[in-house]
């Protein structure tokens, strides 16, 4: 059959991604066809699976200009948010799993991550810097309620006195606020909160498992009364969709408390694209034309562009517009994030059992 020739799937109730479309590194693809017997099925629910994974070293390193860290921590492969601009859904590739439906229904946790982290820095060759996490998939997605490796990795990091940032969607992030108000307190954590839209419809739309902007509104608000420093992400703009509420985002942010505030253009690397376009069609048909004219209006006439330099903020005249904007409002709502780099100088490898002890 031709390649990417894809049925919306019926049963993907409460998933953003209409089908599970193969990956580029597979030969075949595969669709669901009427097989012409005219007889009623009661197909199953796509449904959450949870995998384990024991990978050999948890921290990855990266050397992109367009990223302020140079190390990441993921607890978690897949995400179940299922938001359909994900960037991250083509990782789901390198398992031999679809980026589509497989990215958010068959996730795989790291439950050793936390021990994983404690080893490596305590190796000698470690040099201290923010750890990120949250860059890939999210460290709170729903599945992190019962796993827990995420609370348990800022214990680690908490011990070692080692500055971390975070970017989440998840309000589970409160359940850490006794830990993250502790490492605040040294200069040790930022948070940002990713809110794409105020349209709680919207929202429901394009990342269908993901608590309400309000509600995420509100988790900036814990953060920051607990005097944890946060800033609102408003990431991605989606042109000709989201666009519009840049500045009451950013006007949302600020009265919750934000201290900052970021902006990523929508990215479609990959078997992100189209499956962007087959949802885009799906949920905002009238829309549809639009939306991808100013996407390629914002990449040279591409769906994408990964230069390094370009992908995060795009080019031409839209996207410098959508700077400008962006800059005047914080400008505006003082939203300038002028506060002391995360320290470092306080990383120490807590003692453990057999070491030295000191005489002084």
């Amino acid at each position: 059959m031709p390649r990417n020739a894809h049925t919306p799937d019926p049963d993907a109730r409460g998933r953003a991604a209409l089908s599970n479309r193969v990956s580029r590194f597979e030969r075949l693809d595969r669709d669901r066809v009427d097989d012409g017997w005219d007889i009623d099925e009661d197909l199953p629910t796509v449904r959450t699976d949870v995998s384990l994974e024991i990978p050999r070293k948890i921290i990855t390193r990266n050397t992109s200009p367009d990223v302020p860290f140079d190390r990441s921590i993921n607890p978690y492969r897949g995400c179940e948010h299922g938001c359909i601009y994900c960037f991250a859904r083509p990782t789901h590739a390198y398992l031999g799993l679809s980026p589509g439906l497989d990215f958010e229904t068959r996730l795989i946790a790291r439950p050793d991550a936390p021990d994983l982290l404690a080893r490596e820095l305590r190796a000698k060759s470690y040099n201290v810097a923010v750890m990120a996490i949250g860059t890939n998939t999210d460290p709170y997605q729903p599945i992190e309620k019962e796993q827990q490796i995420m609370r348990r990795c800022l214990e680690v990091l908490r011990d070692f006195n080692h500055p971390v940032g975070i970017v989440t969607k998840g309000t589970l992030i409160e359940r850490d606020i006794d830990i993250l108000s502790e490492m605040a307190s040294r200069n040790l954590v930022r948070v940002g909160i990713s809110v794409t839209t105020l349209d709680a419809q919207v929202s429901r739309a394009m990342e269908p498992r993901v608590p309400s902007p309000k509600r995420r509104l509100e988790t900036i608000r814990r953060l920051a009364d607990a005097g944890i420093p946060v800033r609102i992400q408003c990431a991605p703009i989606i042109p000709g969709l989201t666009d519009h509420e840049l500045e009451s985002l950013l006007e949302a942010g600020s009265e919750a408390g934000a201290y900052a505030a970021n902006w990523v253009m929508l990215r479609l690397p990959l078997e992100v694209a189209p499956l962007f376009k087959e949802w885009l069609q799906a949920a905002f048909p009238n829309k549809a034309a639009k939306v991808m004219a100013r996407v390629r209006e914002a990449h040279d006439g591409r769906e994408y562009d990964a230069e390094w330099g370009k992908r995060m903020r795009g080019t031409g005249t839209y996207a410098e517009l959508i700077a400008h904007r962006f800059a005047l409002a914080c400008r505006r709502l003082g939203l300038f994030g002028d506060v002391a780099p995360l320290r470092t100088d306080l990383f120490r490898p807590p003692p453990q059992a057999g070491d030295q002890l000191s005489l002084f």
